[in-house]
């Protein structure tokens, strides 16, 4: 076929071409996993250099029905991100914790069930999941991510990155705005294990977002082993149903991803620890379809390894929003 259309080539290119670190369920996974692993995190421009945490408590306040702590800490240096944490009033014993990740919203208030700004009510619907998780008696934490929130917005509360593109200079250094956000979660667990012990039980880290929150939380759960629990929601879609004919925020992007894995791919790396892939029927943003490609072919990892009752996907009655009444009995009888 001819093509003049510069766009119609690329796309009939990469539906077109295998992936050359596709998962191959006869091949033996730890070694296509160090691989894999090893190659996603060059993709995503990891590792960062390490530095002090530099952590600090910044209000302690009494809510109705559970206790908040504000606090702030050091991602990389001279880079600092505000976090909340929020845990059940009367605890006494360290608790299964949910680290909240918002999409692309005006801020983690959102997850604390706050408006800040004209359309915060419409999203904290279905996203104030910190509330959520406390009241399912967990504790929860939410951090700003990267171009979002405090770190970034702009004056109407929108993602810099989705307004201004303000996450594409990152590309001149060779890092990305996921990898920056999947730093930034490994470091949040990092000052967990450090400074709040006393409230989370470290062997049962749960990570959640939806939209660009479980992108946040699918990359970071491939990445880091010390997520037990990752639940991604409206976010797991093949890039044939999802970046490449709908328009997203640059951030969905990662160079090279697609010459060597699609999501259901990378998805594998996540095996055998617990995974919830969450997805609406409706979804105009990532595709049904798609979801459930991912789906099989991640299925196949958690079947190598005899652990197909760790791997579950929902699929939610409804659109680009999350599922609480489908997702948390499952987050239950999973823990």
């Amino acid at each position: 076929m001819r093509y003049y259309n510069s766009h119609e080539y690329i796309v009939n290119k990469i539906k077109n071409q295998k992936p050359l670190m596709a998962f191959d369920e006869n091949a033996d996974y730890q070694e296509w996993k160090v691989q894999a692993k090893q190659r996603l995190e060059e993709l995503l421009g990891l590792p960062f250099e390490k530095c002090n945490d530099d952590f600090q408590i910044l209000c302690e306040s009494d809510k109705e029905g559970y206790c908040r702590i504000d606090f702030e800490f050091q991602s990389e240096k001279g880079y600092y991100i505000p976090c909340n944490l929020l845990f059940p009033s009367g605890t006494s014993n360290p608790l299964p914790t949910v680290i909240c990740l918002q999409g692309h919203s005006s801020g983690k208030h959102v997850s604390l069930g706050e408006a800040e700004f004209e359309d915060d009510e419409s999203t904290i619907l279905h996203s104030d999941f910190a509330l959520q998780a406390v009241k399912e008696g967990y504790c929860a934490v939410t951090m700003d991510q990267r171009y979002m929130g405090q770190t970034g917005r702009a004056s109407d509360g929108t993602p810099s990155c989705f307004a201004e593109n303000r996450s594409m200079p990152s590309l001149l250094l060779g890092r990305t705005a996921i990898g920056e956000r999947v730093w930034d979660v490994q470091r949040l667990i990092d000052v967990m294990e450090v400074y709040l012990q006393k409230y989370i039980d470290m062997e049962r880290i749960i990570c959640l977002g939806n939209s660009g929150g479980g992108t946040a939380t699918f990359y970071a759960a491939c990445m880091d082993e010390r997520i037990y629990m990752a639940i991604p929601s409206c976010a797991v879609c093949t890039f044939e149903e999802s970046v490449l004919p709908v328009y997203h925020c640059a951030c969905n992007y990662i160079p090279g991803i697609r010459k060597y894995f699609n999501m259901g791919d990378i998805g594998c790396l996540i095996a055998p620890r617990k995974l919830i892939q969450v997805n609406g029927v409706e979804d105009h943003l990532f595709w049904i379809e798609g979801a459930r490609e991912c789906h099989r072919v991640i299925q196949q990892a958690y079947r190598k390894l005899g652990s197909e009752n760790h791997y579950h996907m929902v699929e939610g009655d409804g659109a680009h929003q999350f599922f609480p009444a489908d997702v948390w009995p499952l987050v239950a009888k999973e823990l």
